[in-house]
């Protein structure tokens, strides 16, 4: 994971909760399940081992991504209600003549929202990026199909 990813204050709190919590007693919950399965013997036709040390793989990669996404996070406030497209935002505009609603910023922005994500190094984040509300632009797709949009609306993410 490379460069700066922008976080509002919830988000990084919830993100190092999460990771004080994966670091701490997740960690040994998991390494107390593997002594467990371990103990009941042949560890060959052990589910219950296998499971936990995959669980325990799939927690310790969790931990690595988020200690290194909260070092080089940005935190900053909820951006503005000012109808200027920047990370932070619900963005809701035309793409290619459908309406779309969507978050622009990171997936750790976004939290449990069923809404989809767009981040601002995408081609469709880079190309709206500082727009307003009302501005078209658009943006080229890798087969260099050219997608227009149109900026609907722009209200600051609260999740």
């Amino acid at each position: 994971m490379s460069g700066t990813t922008w976080l509002t204050q919830d988000a990084y709190d919830r993100l190092k909760a999460e990771l004080d919590h994966l670091s701490g007693p997740g960690r040994a919950e998991i390494t107390a399940r593997i002594e467990q399965a371990r103990s009941e013997g042949d560890l060959k036709e052990n589910g219950g081992y296998h499971a936990a040390r995959e669980e325990q793989g799939k927690a310790e990669g969790r931990i690595r991504q988020l200690t290194e996404l909260l070092r080089t996070a940005e935190v900053g406030e909820v951006p503005p209600d000012d109808g200027v497209v920047e990370p932070g935002m619900v963005v809701t505009a035309l793409v290619g003549g459908e309406e779309m609603s969507f978050v622009f910023g990171s997936r750790e922005v976004g939290g449990d929202t069923d809404l989809d994500v767009y981040s601002p190094s995408s081609l469709l984040g880079d190309a709206i990026n500082g727009k307003k509300i009302g501005e078209t632009t658009s943006y080229t797709t890798p087969k260099g199909v050219e997608i227009s949009v149109e900026i609907t609306g722009a209200k600051p993410f609260h999740g």
